[in-house]
């Protein structure tokens, strides 16, 4: 009796608990036994079946992974020996992966023949004259005002028309430039994305995250995000804006079509970005290069150990040839170095275009082991960036969008 007791109080919790609400129903069991299960990724082959909470815990231990639930059918996880059968229980339970893989998701990043010099130097060093440092920081003020911008709250769902609303201001009346909103099913803060067309339909991506979260109790807690990832959000849209005043005057038209994407859900296990590159994959859209913006303004870690300022490049999972091609960059525009550091697998968004077989690379604001340890709390706070810092990234932004869009033959 007592165990039916606590069996009928877990399977009420399953069904009334808020944090279960919008994810797909799972046919493997009845809904009731094992309180919607997510399939998430944590290595290029290794799986597990876990809860919300579960997520939650292993995003407190900086443990990073890729919500997978809506690529691949929990079944059909189940069925390549991924994961392990769930069993009849309420309690919740990590199942590690089998030997085998999908054989869909192998797939093979292209090499494509980035540019070995830079060619556009006199025309992107007039915009970086344009920076502007005001500009930006009454933008973050604004977008960490709201309380949170955890992708399943209200708060999350208003910065995102916010930031919407930013973009179209920025776009104007450029009717040739497409600003989408990009929904993802069970949550209402979605992605964005501005299309520049270039003369071929190859895209040329950069991309930061818009949501950010409290990991202490990310539905209630505030979150300013201010770093992560406001300061990548504020850095692509005043890299965007840069680039719209080179459009304008006519000095650059891009070659291959230049996106400018602003994630939902990253903090959720790359849940918006996921769903944008497998959408691009389903489509068979080429993506030639990925570049994302995740925390660009920290700079005291560096301080405190007397280490020169620098660029943290992500040499784990990530693309080498491009990575390349941002060490070129670096050399010919910034007056900081880039040091190598690793960060795991699926530290941002890169990874979902990577996982998609595109290449990607991500450029942090330092090592690893110096970034802002104050991410994920209430600490996150303006006052703690550089905005000199955050200028290298604005133009390291700038002449990546420009040079990459800009060349041809790549293929």
């Amino acid at each position: 009796m007592r165990s039916i007791i606590i069996l009928t109080t877990l399977i009420s919790l399953c069904l009334v608990f808020p944090i279960f609400d919008n994810f797909p129903q799972l046919s493997l069991l009845p809904q009731s036994l094992y309180c919607k299960n997510r399939l998430i990724k944590l290595a290029p082959n290794e799986y597990r079946l876990v809860s919300e909470d579960e997520k939650l815990n292993l995003k407190r231990r900086n443990q990073n992974f890729i919500d997978m639930t809506g690529q691949i059918p929990i079944d059909v996880a189940v069925e390549q020996g991924l994961v392990t059968k769930p069993v009849l229980s309420v309690w919740q339970k990590v199942f590690l992966i089998g030997s085998k893989q999908i054989t869909s998701l192998k797939k093979t990043i292209p090499i494509y023949n980035y540019p070995k010099s830079t060619k556009y130097n006199n025309e992107i060093n007039k915009l970086f004259a344009l920076i502007d440092v005001d500009f930006m920081l009454k933008k973050l003020t604004k977008f960490t005002s709201f309380y949170s911008r955890y992708y399943r709250s209200e708060s999350g769902s208003e910065s995102a028309n916010w930031l919407h609303g930013q973009v179209l201001k920025l776009v104007g009346e450029f009717k040739q430039i497409q600003v989408k909103k990009i929904h993802h099913d069970g949550w209402d803060q979605f992605s964005i994305i501005v299309s520049i067309p270039g003369e071929v339909k190859d895209k040329v991506v950069v991309g930061a995250h818009q949501d950010s979260a409290n990991l202490i109790l990310p539905s209630i807690m505030k979150a300013p995000g201010a770093d992560d990832d406001g300061s990548g959000s504020i850095t692509i849209l005043e890299s965007l804006r840069l680039i719209l005043e080179a459009y304008a005057n006519g000095s650059f038209k891009p070659y291959n079509t230049l996106e400018f994407h602003w994630y939902s859900a990253e903090e959720g296990g790359l849940l918006g970005s996921i769903d944008v590159f497998s959408r691009y994959s389903n489509a068979s859209e080429v993506v030639v290069g990925m570049l994302q913006q995740d925390m660009t303004g920290y700079v005291q870690g560096t301080i405190d150990a007397g280490v020169e300022p620098h660029f943290g490049l992500i040499s784990d999972y990530t693309s080498v040839e491009l990575n390349n091609f941002l060490k070129l960059i670096i050399k010919a525009y910034n007056s900081i170095p880039y040091h190598e550091s690793k960060c795991g697998y699926a530290c941002s968004d890169h990874a979902s275009a990577l996982e998609n077989g595109y290449p990607s690379s991500f450029l942090i604001e330092s090592e690893m082991k110096y970034s802002n340890k104050y991410i994920h709390s209430v600490m996150d706070t303006i006052d703690r960036l550089d905005w000199d810092h955050i200028k290298e990234h604005v133009k390291l932004t700038v002449a990546y969008a420009y040079e990459l869009s800009s060349a041809k033959d790549l293929h």
